[in-house]
């Protein structure tokens, strides 16, 4: 099922990474045929798109959830690490539209020319740009592709750029119509709007994938509690600590104590809590320490040994 799942995700990469690079060619050749600053800032925004599909292909490739000898909690984080690359690709874009356009406000560059057929292939470009957003974030939400779901942002971060731009590209057109060198600035002031846009969307990826990597809690270790608790022989269950993503797989660890005579009645009350966790929050894995009766406890979220005891848990001699 995953393998299908991936396989999908490759396709859907393939397909995207073919449009984004018939895009990239459009939008560069309209650049530098006008002139246009804005255009060529836009152009360089949709580089990242294309490059953005290998990488994600790459992480694709690599991001199996199957584990084996070197990666025993699977290869997931693969998928983590290539969102966070699309946030840095949006990092370095923004900062060379940005710098590219201070640095034209000083320069006195060549009027932009725009005619009619070049505005028709702006909006040929934005029809593929909304194509490729809907239907990336479409399947991704339908497969739980994360990095899908990073691609689409960033593919709907490039349509509000190319509109942006377009409504320059028209300001430009009609100033040639209406004889008003005052608009010719679009060209250049609307490529601010468009380093912002491309500085939120990296900020959306990397907020979204960075708590996976630093395994921040997955689930309140409150609604773990309750659903342990529900299950018939659990007497105590305490220091619940998890981590992974929700609906990718999440790994859960707990102390509980159990009423039982013997090791067996023992792991069949601990089966019956995975069943129930997974009934909630599968896919999981669940790592449960059983207990004696005199070690329960209140405490419901993980805390080091060393808290515990009052002491500080970074000082190595505590």
């Amino acid at each position: 099922m995953a393998r299908s799942i991936r396989s999908q995700v490759q396709f859907v990469l393939i397909v995207t990474l073919g449009l984004n690079l018939t895009v990239v060619a459009i939008k560069a050749g309209l650049g530098f045929s006008t002139g246009s600053l804005s255009l060529q800032a836009d152009a360089l925004h949709s580089v990242t798109d294309g490059v953005n599909n290998v990488l994600g292909l790459v992480a694709n490739r690599w991001s199996s959830p199957h584990p084996d000898r070197e990666h025993p909690y699977g290869h997931q984080k693969f998928e983590a690490l290539g969102a966070l690359g699309i946030a840095v690709f949006l990092g370095i874009t923004c900062f060379e539209i940005f710098s590219t356009a201070v640095g034209r406000l000083w320069e006195k560059a060549n009027p932009v020319v725009v005619s009619g057929p070049e505005l028709w292939l702006l909006f040929l470009v934005l029809g593929i740009n909304i194509f490729v957003a809907v239907y990336e974030r479409r399947v991704g939400v339908r497969l739980g592709s994360n990095l899908l779901i990073a691609d689409a942002k960033h593919t709907l971060s490039d349509v509000w750029v190319t509109i942006t731009v377009l409504l320059g590209m028209i300001g430009l057109w009609q100033s040639q119509v209406w004889d008003l060198p005052q608009l010719l600035w679009l060209d250049v002031l609307l490529a601010f709007p468009v380093a912002l846009l491309v500085f939120r969307s990296g900020w959306e990826v990397l907020r979204d994938n960075l708590p996976w990597l630093v395994d921040e809690m997955a689930i309140a270790p409150e609604a773990i509690y309750q659903v342990v608790m529900a299950v018939p022989g659990v007497v105590n269950c305490h220091d619940i600590a998890s981590r992974g993503l929700l609906g990718r797989m999440v790994f859960i660890e707990m102390h509980m104590i159990v009423t039982a005579a013997d090791v067996a009645t023992a792991h069949g009350i601990t089966e019956a809590v995975e069943a129930a966790l997974a009934d909630r929050f599968s896919p999981l894995r669940v790592l449960i320490h059983i207990e004696p009766p005199d070690y329960e406890s209140d405490q419901i979220t993980f805390e080091p040994e060393q808290v515990k005891k009052g002491l500080d848990p970074d000082d190595p001699g505590g």
